[in-house]
């Protein structure tokens, strides 16, 4: 099919199909043929694949079930991506089957290339309009769309802004603009257009919406009279976060207010909270024993929700593995975050075992019956990547149970959030768990709010973390907090991708 008439006809299909009938395809296709036709078309039409497998001494004809499908090597970055030439990624070795090329800079700084064509978008398209369908009612509501994630070649301004334009074309009173990661102008913006809206969505991770929120505050914005909402992607945040953020934004209902994606450069989004998820998530927040028996760990990661024929799952060794369709089609592809998935009816099965049925849960409760935002879609839960954790007499020390110790008041008044967690050894190598936080612009150091940090992160790894309670002697147990101004060149550089945990080290 020429490049034209695939562009029309699946914006065509995009427009005039509802998404009800979108998020319904996995009860009338198989998820596991879906994988296996994906898998046949990329071993045919795909250069490096083909080079791939041929590599691995595997004949595509054989792979004919589940079972032979998940034998297969997963790809990674390493062993696929970096080791082929760009054009050979793509269909037919062709480059110019793509229209958009995004970069990643991952975790080594270095950027890789990810093209991608018009009709990729459209299915990334469809989580953007289940988050402002289901989660915002912006089919009814005159929205203004505010892209706040960093617009240039960068994945997530520039996909963010044309899947709401699809939306608009579409049918949806949506209203974008496009600030990109500057401050100032989205606080004007807001100010100046966002009053002859009935809403406001703000689009952004979750750190910088969070200043820009601050900064608002400081500078006498009335947040709550923009009626705002907030999607997120990037980081795991806590549900302390985002009741402290809903509270300065005057939100109603943090389920129906927050939608948080789960994306990546590689393959665009892969999932998005719903209103159930979120809701799940708040009610593991306040069990951490249930979240314990579900997750296997003491941290909350990352809940979602996605179309298993869109984006195909599946977990190796604790790994999260995905096939789905893009520019450069991924098949097992290992992107090195932890995680793992859980059925809609296991889910509910689940929390009835602790007494807890989020259908009918009082957040989700609305005129509407049944509520929106509530669809048998599987779940993936992400941790992360597991290599930003610490070790400290054994227990597994994670940046999300700092970060909810941040997150008491009075403290997110004096600090921005960011923070280096590591452990040190003294001269007599006694080892101590290391605290290192910036505190916000303008906010002095003492030693009342110093004490004040590390009780309460104390606190919260007694909560949160068996392991820390159990194995860490309790003459050990309170971290060693140091408090930074902000930008601190050594642990808070600016214009740089922080990173919560370092190595070990002397001091």
């Amino acid at each position: 099919m020429h490049k034209s008439q695939k562009a029309i006809t699946a914006f065509q299909d995009f427009l005039s199909t509802p998404l009800e009938t979108l998020l319904q395809q996995h009860l009338a296709t198989s998820a596991e043929a879906a994988a296996l036709a994906l898998f046949q078309d990329v071993a045919a039409n795909v250069p490096a694949y083909k080079a791939f497998l041929a590599a691995e001494n595997i004949d595509a004809a054989t792979i004919q079930s589940l079972t032979d499908f998940q034998k297969l090597p997963a790809i990674t970055k390493e062993n696929y991506i970096q080791r082929y030439p760009l054009t050979d990624l793509c269909r037919y070795g062709q480059l110019s089957e793509c229209d958009m090329i995004a970069a990643s800079s991952g975790s080594t700084g270095k950027p890789t290339f990810w093209p991608r064509f018009f009709t990729d978008e459209l299915q990334i398209a469809t989580c953007f309009e289940q988050i402002f369908h289901d989660s915002f009612s912006a089919d009814t509501k005159r929205t203004l769309a505010v892209v706040c994630f960093t617009l240039g070649t960068w994945v997530g301004g520039m996909f963010t802004t044309n899947c709401c334009r699809y939306l608009a074309s579409k049918g949806y009173p949506v209203t974008m603009i496009t600030p990109g990661n500057n401050k100032d102008e989205i606080l004007r913006v807001v100010q100046e257009l966002g009053l002859g809206f009935e809403q406001v969505v703000l689009l952004g991770y979750p750190p910088f919406l969070k200043d820009v929120i601050d900064t608002g505050l400081a500078r006498g914005v009335q947040w709550q009279q923009y009626h705002i909402k907030l999607v997120m992607a990037g980081e795991v945040f806590s549900e302390e976060w985002r009741s402290l953020v809903g509270e300065r934004i005057g939100s109603q209902n943090p389920c129906y207010d927050f939608a948080s994606l789960y994306g990546t450069a590689d393959a665009g989004v892969l999932g998005n909270e719903t209103p159930l998820s979120i809701c799940i998530r708040r009610f593991l927040a306040q069990h951490p024993n249930a979240a314990k028996a579900l997750f296997g760990e003491s941290r909350l990661p990352t809940l979602v929700q996605y179309d298993p024929i869109s984006r195909f799952f599946e977990v190796e060794n604790g790994t999260l593995l995905f096939s789905g369709d893009n520019g450069i089609p991924l098949v097992r592809y290992n992107i090195l975050d932890t995680g793992g998935i859980i059925s809609y009816d296991a889910m509910l099965k689940f929390l009835a075992e602790w007494g807890f049925d989020p259908l009918q849960d009082e957040s989700l409760a609305t005129d509407i019956q049944p509520a929106r935002g509530i669809h048998p879609l599987p779940f993936v839960y992400v941790f992360g990547r597991s290599n930003f954790t610490v070790s400290y007499f054994g227990a597994n020390i994670y940046p999300e149970n700092v970060t909810v110790g941040l997150e008491r008041s009075p403290i997110p008044q004096w600090v921005t959030g960011k923070f280096v967690l590591q452990v040190k050894e003294d001269a007599d190598q006694n080892r101590l768990l290391s605290v290192v936080v910036e505190l916000a612009p303008g906010v002095e150091a003492s030693e009342e709010k110093r004490d004040a940090i590390a009780s309460s992160i104390l606190f919260e790894l007694l909560r949160l973390n068996s392991e820390f309670a159990n194995y860490v002697p309790k003459e050990y147990q309170m971290p060693q907090v140091a408090l930074a101004p902000t930008g601190d060149p050594e642990y808070f550089p600016i214009g740089v991708k922080h990173r919560y945990t370092r190595k070990s080290s002397n001091f």
